[in-house]
This record gives structure tokens, sequence and C-alpha cells, in this order.
């Protein structure tokens, strides 16, 4: 296991800055260290709820090219996709897909979110499903009903998810 960043966790502690700009400046900072940021990947979903917008899209922007999460996010990542801030789900949920088959805990987690009130959380956990593959079998039955969805984007993503689950 690589050992901690200073920079990295201070960052993060500025991640829950009393100050906007302080916020900001270290979701930017977080975003320009790259694949180094990688321990901050859950703090940088956190940040997706933040009132500041420029908060928000400085933490999008570095979990875009973030990759897979570190070892012992699942649990945090599916707390936060069952928050009430769709940003926040949305990354979570990404994160999680980005987990593969390490994400197999969360699949009911991801298997609920496919009813969110949002679009793209729900389409989201269909896409997150298909990347953790036969261990997402739990989620199947709501796979189905996805599949029949007036939303044309999630049924083709949840029929792409059965498919990937296989069996």
């Amino acid at each position: 296991m690589a050992a901690a960043d200073p920079e990295i966790d201070r960052l993060v502690t500025q991640l829950g800055d009393g100050v906007a700009a302080v916020r900001a400046d270290a979701a930017e900072r977080l975003c320009r260290a790259g694949t180094a940021a990688l321990a901050a990947a859950v703090p940088l979903v956190r940040a997706c709820a933040d009132a500041d917008e420029q908060v928000r899209e400085w933490s999008v922007a570095a979990l875009e090219d973030l990759g897979r999460p570190p070892p012992g996010s699942v649990t945090p990542l599916a707390e936060l996709a069952r928050g009430n801030h769709p940003l926040a789900a949305f990354w979570a949920i990404t994160l999680l897909g980005r987990s593969g088959q390490d994400a197999a805990t969360a699949v009911p987690t991801l298997a609920a979110c496919l009813g969110a009130n949002d679009p793209a959380v729900a389409e989201r956990a269909a896409w997150a499903l298909a990347k953790i593959g036969p261990a997402a079998a739990a989620a199947r039955d709501r796979l189905a009903e996805a599949a029949r969805a007036t939303n044309p984007r999630l049924a083709r993503l949840a029929r792409e998810a059965i498919a990937a689950i296989g069996g």
C-alpha cells in the first residue's frame, strides 16, 4: 500500500473548509494532481454535493479521469449513491462501476438506484451493474423492470447489464 501523501491529505481537509473559495481551490488542486488524488475519491464525490458551483465543477473534473477508486471505497460510495444529491449519487455510482466485481456488495444499492427520479442516476446504475457483471445477478429482476422503461437509454443500458450478468 502506498504511503499517504500529506499534500493530498491537506487538500482533502480543505474540501471541508467553511469558505467556498478554499474548498474550490482544494478541488481544483486535486483535479490538477491527476491520479495522485486517488485517495481523495470519496471526499471528491462528497464535494459534488457542495452548495458552491465551482467546488462541484472542480470535483467532477477531478473524478472524470481518476480511474478505479481505492480499496475500501465501496461502502462509503454506496452510502453516497443512496443520498439525495443527484450529482454526488451519479459519481458514487460511476466509481462503483469502475470498481467492477469488487463492488458486488453495492448491488442492492445500485438496483435501488435504477428507480431514481433523476434519469442520469438510474442510467448510471444500469451501466455500473453491467460493469460488475455476473456478481450483479441479484439485480436481474430490477434490471428486467428497467429494460421495459419508457426512457430508451435506461432500457438499453438495462438490457446490456442483463447480457453482461449472463446466466
